[in-house]
């Protein structure tokens, strides 16, 4: 795998100057960031070596249903995962589920590994480990990474931030 390649560019497209929707959408923001091209990883720990950061920086953009054609997402670090009670009473609901990947799919426009924030309007939900912290996460494309500042995406989305996560 080699060392993460930063760039502005969409990898494994044949126009060079395409950029991944998350990149675009993070523009739109005007969010500083920058793309991280590095391939084809199968967990979150060769996400983290190829995109040469520590696990936790390797952000897993969930998606979660509340209800009927009600989702959100929730970014908690890539070591941790979703503390389902933490985040029921933060939200204050008594259920939750995590749709399968079809409906992520047709929710987000990305496929799962890919979500981002970045380019949708669903309410953000930040686990509190993530504050203050340079962050990656999905581009809406795989083998690209976003790097940014977790406070640009808190404040862009005027994200919930709780501890939501467990180890």
């Amino acid at each position: 795998m080699g060392s993460a390649c930063v760039s502005r560019y969409r990898a494994g497209m044949t126009d060079a100057l395409d950029q991944s929707p998350g990149s675009h959408a993070a523009d739109q923001r005007s969010l500083d960031h920058r793309e991280i091209r590095y391939g084809t990883v199968s967990s979150v720990e060769e996400a983290a070596t190829a995109r040469a950061v520590p696990v936790a920086a390797v952000v897993k953009s969930l998606l979660v249903r509340r209800g009927e054609d009600d989702h959100l997402l929730v970014l908690v670090p890539g070591d941790r995962s979703i503390s389902w009670p933490k985040l029921r009473a933060v939200l204050g609901v008594s259920r939750l589920s995590m749709p399968d990947a079809k409906t992520a799919l047709a929710v987000t426009g990305y496929e799962r590994g890919t979500i981002t924030p970045l380019g949708l309007n669903l309410p953000v939900v930040v686990d509190e480990r993530m504050r203050g912290e340079a962050i990656t996460l999905g581009s809406g494309v795989h083998g690209v990474a976003i790097g940014l500042d977790a406070d640009a995406i808190i404040a862009s989305y005027s994200a919930i931030v709780a501890d939501v996560s467990d180890s």
